[in-house]
């Protein structure tokens, strides 16, 4: 028999990770002392081990190693979770080659050109949102903020009576052909209304997202580099961007925090 510390040492694991699998179930002594608790292995059992180790270097769970394990190996189950797997790694590699093509690129800024992005960018997700909203299409850029204020003030006077509806406002923006298509609105749970059009946002698998802060006077600059990134990440838009309205309380909009957000899709 083998201690518990000799077992370990041989198969090149810890002894909190033997205690987990075999809390698992998927690797139990072969001893285990009534009185000290110590745990003792046959040497046979280094052939399970060695099994364990290799499916959790090819990145399989729990799960699936208990499952094959108390199955047998039979060629066609492990081809399937291989192929399983190979996707997996394969959107791993490519997330993976994304970051690393970002961090030699804010790289280069810092060691070439001793510039940083004054606006943090990010990629991820975004929820699907059911809004209560109004839709209006302006000719030009200098009507936009004659028109996004009062679309919101008009919706949360149809609305706001209804508790828990009223809630961080949203905006899109989408260039069509008689110019720019503003929908300004509010996440809404409740029935449609007069005075407002019920619009459902499906959820986006990708987003490129950054924070403005303060005013929308110079909202433009933000949005600017938000897709100066989008470029260079390789990424194409694919749906109209949006604001979220995180704070936008105060008149002189010092204070005022929003979400640019940029549905995409690599090229």
């Amino acid at each position: 028999m083998l201690s518990i510390g000799a077992f370990a040492q041989i198969g090149q694991v810890t002894h909190r990770m033997l205690r987990h699998w075999d809390a698992a179930g998927l690797l139990m002594p072969a001893r285990v002392d009534e009185f000290s608790g110590y745990r003792s292995y046959d040497p046979s059992q280094l052939e399970r081990l060695h099994r364990i180790v290799a499916l959790r270097q090819l990145g399989f769970g729990l799960d699936d190693i208990s499952s094959i394990l108390d199955q047998g190996v039979e060629a066609e189950r492990i081809a399937a979770l291989l192929r399983i797997r190979r996707t997996e790694v394969e959107q791993e590699h490519r997330i993976a080659a994304g970051r690393l093509i970002d961090v030699q690129r804010r790289l280069h800024l810092i060691e070439k050109e001793n510039h940083m992005s004054e606006i943090e960018i990010i990629e991820k997700p975004l929820p699907a949102v059911r809004l209560a909203a109004r839709r209006t299409v302006v000719s030009d850029q200098p009507e936009v903020a004659s028109v996004v204020g009062p679309a919101f003030d008009a919706v949360a006077g149809i609305i706001g009576d209804e508790r828990g509806t009223l809630e961080t406002p949203i905006a899109l923006y989408e260039t069509v052909e008689d110019g720019l298509q503003i929908v300004a609105g509010y996440a809404y749970a409740g029935p449609a209304r007069d005075g407002i059009e019920v619009i459902e946002l499906p959820a986006v698998e990708n987003a490129v997202c950054g924070v403005h802060l303060g005013s929308m006077e110079h909202i433009a600059e933000s949005w600017q580099a938000l897709h100066s990134e989008i470029f260079a990440r390789g990424l194409v838009h694919s749906g109209p961007c949006r604001e979220l309205y995180v704070r936008a309380i105060s008149g002189d909009q010092s204070d005022w925090v929003t979400e640019l957000q940029q549905p995409v899709h690599r090229s």
